[in-house]
C-alpha cells in the first residue's frame, strides 16, 4: 500500500486542505449580515508547509531548516476593505470572488488525483 500512499498522499492533503477552505469561504458568505462576525479564510501555502515537514528534512546538521511558522492549521482572519459599522468584516463581493476562485482550484486538485489513480491502474493492467 506505501506505493499508493507515495502516489496519491499529496494530492488527498491537498483536496482536504481545499475542502475546508471553501467550506469556510461559504460560513464567511453565509454570515454577511451578523454582527461581529469575522471573515475567516485558509492559508493553503502554511498548510502545505505543515503537511510537508517530514518530507523536507536536511540531510546534514549544519544544514539550514526550513522556516516553519507556528500557528495550527493556517485559519487566519480577513482584514476587510472597508469597515462595516456593525463589526462585520464580511465583504460579499470579496467573499464570492474568492469562492469561484477556491471552487475551480478543488475542482482542479480533483482532476489531478483522478489522473493519478488512472495511471496507477493502467499500470496496474500493464497498459
Amino acid at each position: 500500500m506505501s506505493i499508493f500512499d507515495s502516489a496519491l498522499n499529496t494530492h488527498a492533503q491537498s483536496l482536504e486542505a481545499r475542502s475546508r477552505r471553501v467550506e469556510l469561504l461559504a460560513q464567511n458568505i453565509a454570515n454577511a449580515d451578523t454582527p461581529n462576525y469575522k471573515a475567516r479564510d485558509l492559508e493553503f501555502k502554511k498548510i502545505f508547509r505543515n503537511t510537508t515537514d517530514d518530507i523536507m528534512q536536511t540531510t546534514h546538521g549544519k544544514h539550514m531548516a526550513l522556516p516553519v511558522e507556528n500557528g495550527g492549521d493556517g485559519t487566519m482572519y480577513r482584514v476587510p476593505f472597508n469597515v462595516a459599522f456593525d463589526g462585520n468584516t464580511v465583504e460579499l463581493n470579496v467573499e464570492q470572488a474568492q469562492y469561484g476562485k477556491a471552487a475551480a482550484e478543488y475542482q482542479a486538485t480533483v482532476n489531478f488525483l483522478q489522473d493519478e489513480i488512472s495511471g496507477l491502474r493502467k499500470a496496474m493492467r500493464g497498459e
